[in-house]
Protein backbone atom coordinates (compact mmCIF):
# COMPACT_ATOMS: atom_id res chain seq x y z
CA UNK A 1 0.00 0.00 0.00
CA UNK A 2 1.49 3.53 -0.62
CA UNK A 3 2.18 5.17 2.78
CA UNK A 4 0.83 9.17 3.02
CA UNK A 5 3.79 10.73 1.67
CA UNK A 6 3.41 8.66 -1.45
CA UNK A 7 -0.21 9.88 -1.79
CA UNK A 8 0.51 13.03 -1.02
CA UNK A 9 2.93 13.06 -4.06
CA UNK A 10 0.01 11.90 -6.04
CA UNK A 11 -2.33 14.54 -4.77
CA UNK A 12 0.06 17.47 -5.60
CA UNK A 13 0.41 15.96 -9.09
CA UNK A 14 -3.25 16.00 -9.39
CA UNK A 15 -3.62 19.58 -8.15
CA UNK A 16 -0.78 20.83 -10.54
CA UNK A 17 1.00 22.20 -7.44
CA UNK A 18 4.41 21.75 -9.24
CA UNK A 19 6.43 23.58 -6.82
CA UNK A 20 5.20 22.36 -3.85
CA UNK A 21 5.87 18.88 -5.29
CA UNK A 22 9.41 20.40 -6.40
CA UNK A 23 10.19 21.81 -2.97
CA UNK A 24 8.44 19.71 -0.29
CA UNK A 25 11.38 17.45 0.28
CA UNK A 26 13.61 20.61 1.22
CA UNK A 27 10.78 21.61 3.42
CA UNK A 28 10.06 18.69 5.26
CA UNK A 29 13.84 18.53 6.43
CA UNK A 30 13.83 22.09 7.68
CA UNK A 31 10.54 21.13 9.14
CA UNK A 32 12.34 17.36 10.81
CA UNK A 33 16.12 19.91 11.52
CA UNK A 34 13.84 22.29 13.69
CA UNK A 35 14.62 25.12 11.14
CA UNK A 36 11.25 26.03 10.07
CA UNK A 37 7.92 25.39 11.53
CA UNK A 38 4.73 23.47 9.94
CA UNK A 39 3.37 26.72 9.50
CA UNK A 40 6.23 28.76 8.12
CA UNK A 41 6.89 25.65 5.44
CA UNK A 42 3.47 25.69 4.09
CA UNK A 43 3.45 29.34 3.96
CA UNK A 44 6.48 29.37 2.17
CA UNK A 45 5.74 26.30 -0.23
CA UNK A 46 2.16 27.86 -1.26
CA UNK A 47 4.05 31.35 -1.68
CA UNK A 48 6.14 29.12 -4.34
CA UNK A 49 2.81 27.74 -5.69
CA UNK A 50 1.21 31.47 -6.13
CA UNK A 51 4.58 32.75 -7.45
CA UNK A 52 4.48 30.39 -10.37
CA UNK A 53 0.82 30.91 -11.02
CA UNK A 54 1.56 34.59 -11.39
CA UNK A 55 4.72 34.01 -13.64
CA UNK A 56 2.21 31.58 -15.62
CA UNK A 57 -0.46 33.86 -16.04
CA UNK A 58 2.14 36.79 -16.95
CA UNK A 59 3.20 34.75 -19.99
CA UNK A 60 -0.35 33.72 -21.14
CA UNK A 61 -1.17 37.33 -21.41
CA UNK A 62 1.49 37.82 -23.30
CA UNK A 63 0.98 35.28 -25.73
CA UNK A 64 -2.58 36.14 -26.60
CA UNK A 65 -2.13 39.87 -26.60
CA UNK A 66 -1.03 39.02 -30.31
CA UNK A 67 1.78 41.22 -30.65
CA UNK A 68 3.83 40.87 -33.27
CA UNK A 69 7.19 40.17 -31.93
CA UNK A 70 8.26 40.58 -28.27
CA UNK A 71 10.88 43.12 -27.48
CA UNK A 72 10.96 45.58 -24.14
CA UNK A 73 12.26 49.30 -23.60
CA UNK A 74 15.29 47.98 -22.69
CA UNK A 75 15.48 46.04 -26.74
CA UNK A 76 15.19 50.15 -27.93
CA UNK A 77 17.85 52.45 -29.04
CA UNK A 78 16.91 55.61 -27.39
CA UNK A 79 20.29 56.78 -28.67
CA UNK A 80 19.61 56.30 -32.31
CA UNK A 81 16.10 58.24 -32.23
CA UNK A 82 17.75 61.36 -30.16
CA UNK A 83 14.14 63.19 -30.82
CA UNK A 84 12.50 61.34 -28.17
CA UNK A 85 12.32 61.41 -24.36
CA UNK A 86 13.23 58.68 -23.24
CA UNK A 87 11.94 59.64 -19.18
CA UNK A 88 8.43 60.22 -20.75
CA UNK A 89 8.63 56.87 -22.63
CA UNK A 90 9.73 55.31 -19.83
CA UNK A 91 7.08 56.31 -17.87
CA UNK A 92 4.77 54.54 -19.28
CA UNK A 93 6.08 51.23 -17.69
CA UNK A 94 4.25 52.49 -14.44
CA UNK A 95 0.66 52.66 -16.68
CA UNK A 96 -0.20 55.51 -15.20
CA UNK A 97 -1.72 56.24 -18.65
CA UNK A 98 -3.66 53.29 -17.85
CA UNK A 99 -5.00 54.33 -14.39
CA UNK A 100 -5.92 57.72 -16.36
CA UNK A 101 -7.84 56.33 -19.32
CA UNK A 102 -5.58 58.04 -21.80
CA UNK A 103 -4.60 57.12 -25.29
CA UNK A 104 -1.04 57.23 -26.88
CA UNK A 105 -0.34 58.28 -30.19
CA UNK A 106 3.32 57.39 -31.63
CA UNK A 107 3.45 59.39 -35.00
CA UNK A 108 6.45 59.15 -37.14
CA UNK A 109 8.10 57.69 -40.60
CA UNK A 110 8.36 54.21 -41.07
CA UNK A 111 10.66 52.10 -39.48
CA UNK A 112 11.95 54.43 -36.27
CA UNK A 113 10.31 51.82 -34.19
CA UNK A 114 6.24 53.09 -32.95
CA UNK A 115 5.21 49.32 -33.13
CA UNK A 116 8.56 48.34 -30.91
CA UNK A 117 7.59 51.08 -28.46
CA UNK A 118 4.06 50.13 -28.52
CA UNK A 119 4.41 46.59 -28.24
CA UNK A 120 6.57 47.43 -24.92
CA UNK A 121 4.19 49.35 -22.94
CA UNK A 122 1.40 46.87 -23.90
CA UNK A 123 3.74 44.04 -22.72
CA UNK A 124 4.07 45.82 -19.51
CA UNK A 125 0.56 46.28 -19.31
CA UNK A 126 0.27 42.38 -20.14
CA UNK A 127 2.00 41.25 -17.81
CA UNK A 128 0.37 42.85 -15.04
CA UNK A 129 -2.74 41.01 -16.08
CA UNK A 130 -4.55 44.21 -18.02
CA UNK A 131 -5.87 42.75 -20.76
CA UNK A 132 -3.96 44.21 -23.80
CA UNK A 133 -4.42 43.09 -27.62
CA UNK A 134 -2.57 44.51 -31.06
CA UNK A 135 -3.97 44.55 -34.12
CA UNK A 136 -2.61 45.86 -37.59
CA UNK A 137 -5.43 48.55 -38.55
CA UNK A 138 -5.81 46.97 -41.69
CA UNK A 139 -6.70 43.60 -40.37
CA UNK A 140 -8.94 45.32 -37.44
CA UNK A 141 -10.95 47.34 -40.20
CA UNK A 142 -11.42 43.45 -42.21
CA UNK A 143 -12.35 42.19 -39.05
CA UNK A 144 -14.79 44.78 -38.48
CA UNK A 145 -16.75 44.70 -41.96
CA UNK A 146 -16.87 41.08 -42.00
CA UNK A 147 -18.85 40.86 -38.61
CA UNK A 148 -20.62 43.50 -39.88
CA UNK A 149 -21.82 41.57 -42.76
CA UNK A 150 -22.59 38.78 -40.14
CA UNK A 151 -24.76 40.67 -38.49
CA UNK A 152 -22.66 40.67 -35.36
CA UNK A 153 -20.85 43.95 -35.52
CA UNK A 154 -21.86 45.10 -31.87
CA UNK A 155 -20.52 41.93 -30.45
CA UNK A 156 -17.46 42.87 -31.58
CA UNK A 157 -17.39 46.57 -31.15
CA UNK A 158 -18.07 45.04 -27.35
CA UNK A 159 -14.79 42.43 -27.74
CA UNK A 160 -12.36 45.17 -28.81
CA UNK A 161 -13.93 48.33 -26.53
CA UNK A 162 -13.43 45.77 -23.22
CA UNK A 163 -9.65 45.66 -23.67
CA UNK A 164 -7.46 47.46 -21.02
CA UNK A 165 -4.99 48.32 -24.31
CA UNK A 166 -5.29 48.34 -27.89
CA UNK A 167 -2.86 48.85 -30.14
CA UNK A 168 -4.15 49.78 -33.23
CA UNK A 169 -0.23 49.65 -35.40
CA UNK A 170 0.38 51.43 -38.84
CA UNK A 171 -2.70 53.71 -39.58
CA UNK A 172 -2.84 55.33 -42.54
CA UNK A 173 0.00 52.90 -44.41
CA UNK A 174 -3.55 52.11 -46.37
CA UNK A 175 -6.35 54.68 -47.22
CA UNK A 176 -9.59 53.95 -45.83
CA UNK A 177 -13.21 53.93 -47.51
CA UNK A 178 -16.04 55.57 -46.28
CA UNK A 179 -17.43 52.40 -44.70
CA UNK A 180 -14.09 51.33 -42.95
CA UNK A 181 -13.47 54.64 -41.44
CA UNK A 182 -17.46 54.56 -40.12
CA UNK A 183 -16.56 51.47 -38.36
CA UNK A 184 -13.15 52.56 -36.75
CA UNK A 185 -14.98 55.60 -35.26
CA UNK A 186 -17.82 53.80 -33.89
CA UNK A 187 -14.81 51.59 -32.12
CA UNK A 188 -12.60 54.76 -30.79
CA UNK A 189 -16.12 56.02 -29.65
CA UNK A 190 -16.75 52.87 -27.59
CA UNK A 191 -13.54 52.91 -25.62
CA UNK A 192 -13.71 56.86 -25.27
CA UNK A 193 -12.85 57.80 -21.49
CA UNK A 194 -13.11 53.72 -20.80
CA UNK A 195 -10.00 52.25 -21.76
CA UNK A 196 -6.70 53.14 -23.21
CA UNK A 197 -5.93 52.63 -27.13
CA UNK A 198 -2.27 52.96 -28.59
CA UNK A 199 -2.31 54.07 -32.45
CA UNK A 200 0.86 53.90 -34.31
CA UNK A 201 0.76 56.25 -37.78
CA UNK A 202 2.80 56.99 -40.53
CA UNK A 203 0.39 60.29 -41.07
CA UNK A 204 0.91 63.47 -39.08
CA UNK A 205 -2.38 64.87 -37.37
CA UNK A 206 -3.38 67.03 -39.84
CA UNK A 207 -3.43 64.89 -43.08
CA UNK A 208 -5.55 62.07 -41.15
CA UNK A 209 -8.52 63.09 -43.51
CA UNK A 210 -6.61 62.05 -46.16
CA UNK A 211 -6.49 58.61 -43.83
CA UNK A 212 -10.28 58.88 -43.54
CA UNK A 213 -11.22 59.82 -46.71
CA UNK A 214 -13.39 62.37 -44.95
CA UNK A 215 -12.38 65.55 -42.75
CA UNK A 216 -15.42 65.21 -40.50
CA UNK A 217 -14.80 61.86 -39.50
CA UNK A 218 -11.01 61.88 -39.04
CA UNK A 219 -11.71 64.82 -36.69
CA UNK A 220 -14.22 63.13 -34.87
CA UNK A 221 -11.74 60.39 -34.54
CA UNK A 222 -9.23 62.89 -33.46
CA UNK A 223 -11.01 64.69 -31.31
CA UNK A 224 -11.80 61.30 -29.30
CA UNK A 225 -8.50 59.69 -29.17
CA UNK A 226 -6.64 63.28 -28.38
CA UNK A 227 -8.68 65.09 -25.28
CA UNK A 228 -6.73 62.67 -22.75
CA UNK A 229 -3.14 61.74 -24.61
CA UNK A 230 0.11 61.75 -25.33
CA UNK A 231 1.66 62.40 -28.51
CA UNK A 232 4.81 61.17 -29.65
CA UNK A 233 6.37 62.13 -32.67
CA UNK A 234 9.53 60.29 -33.11
CA UNK A 235 11.54 62.11 -36.26
CA UNK A 236 14.48 59.92 -37.01
CA UNK A 237 16.26 57.25 -39.39
CA UNK A 238 14.60 54.16 -39.91
CA UNK A 239 16.11 50.91 -37.81
CA UNK A 240 15.82 48.62 -40.80
CA UNK A 241 18.03 51.00 -42.98
CA UNK A 242 20.51 52.10 -40.66
CA UNK A 243 22.80 49.15 -40.99
CA UNK A 244 23.30 49.20 -44.52
CA UNK A 245 23.63 53.08 -44.01
CA UNK A 246 26.21 52.39 -41.91
CA UNK A 247 28.17 49.93 -43.77
CA UNK A 248 27.84 51.38 -47.22
CA UNK A 249 29.50 55.24 -45.23
CA UNK A 250 32.96 52.62 -43.68
CA UNK A 251 33.59 51.63 -47.38
CA UNK A 252 33.55 54.63 -48.85
CA UNK A 253 36.22 55.69 -45.91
Amino acid sequence: MQNNYNKLINNLDELKLEQFKINIDNYLNFINEGSKSVIDALYELTRLELNNKNERAKIANVKVANFPFIKTFDDYDFDFQPSINKNQIIDFKYLRFLENKENILLIGPPGVGKSHLATSIGIEAATVRQITYFINCHDLVLQLKRAHLENRLEQKLKTYAKYKVLIIDEVGYLPLDIESSNLLFQLITKRYEKNSTIITTNKPLSRWGEIFGDNVIANAILDRLLHHSHVININGRSYRTKDIIDSSDTNKN
